[in-house]
């Protein structure tokens, strides 16, 4: 079995030289790098004291899935000989709180957009995102379904 590596780091910024003495003395602001790659500045999402500025683990995830979606679509179409010249998604997701302070995320649903060239393979073309669904790898790692409502036109290029 093939096997990948991957490395991130991740810093705290947001010690403001109090630390973690209370709940509210610290920001939950931090930084995801990756060698060569551009920063992140993250935080918390703002109903956890976060900065609505800055991405956050929850939305980091479900752009996740919508790329691992996307790249797999893209891949799956390519080799069916269907032409997509513009792809979007809108995802979104549900997480609910549990009453000792946790969560999870019950559902990920992702409405991808696509355009292809064919006007005659769009019925094929919208079957293969059950098949991309199933090879993400970040969708096979998931403990909830990740619903897809797919959509998809036909122009010349």
């Amino acid at each position: 079995m093939k096997q990948h590596q991957y490395q991130i780091d991740v810093t705290w910024t947001g010690s403001n030289r109090a630390g973690t003495r209370s709940y509210t003395s610290y920001e939950r602001s931090h930084t995801v790098a990756v060698p060569g790659k551009p920063l992140l500045e993250c935080s918390s999402d703002p109903a956890f004291r976060g900065d609505r500025s800055k991405y956050n683990p929850e939305e980091l995830f479900v752009a996740s899935l919508s790329s691992c979606h996307m790249l797999w679509f893209l891949h799956l179409c390519s080799d069916a000989g269907i032409c997509v010249t513009s792809y979007t998604d809108s995802a979104t997701a549900t997480m609910e709180e549990s009453a000792d302070r946790g969560g999870r995320f019950t559902e990920v649903i992702l409405h991808p957009e696509a355009t292809i060239t064919d006007p005659s393979r769009i019925e094929e073309a919208n079957t293969l995102h059950h098949e991309a669904n199933r090879l993400c790898f970040i969708a096979s790692s998931c403990n909830f379904p990740v619903r897809h409502h797919p959509v998809c036109h036909a122009a010349p290029l």
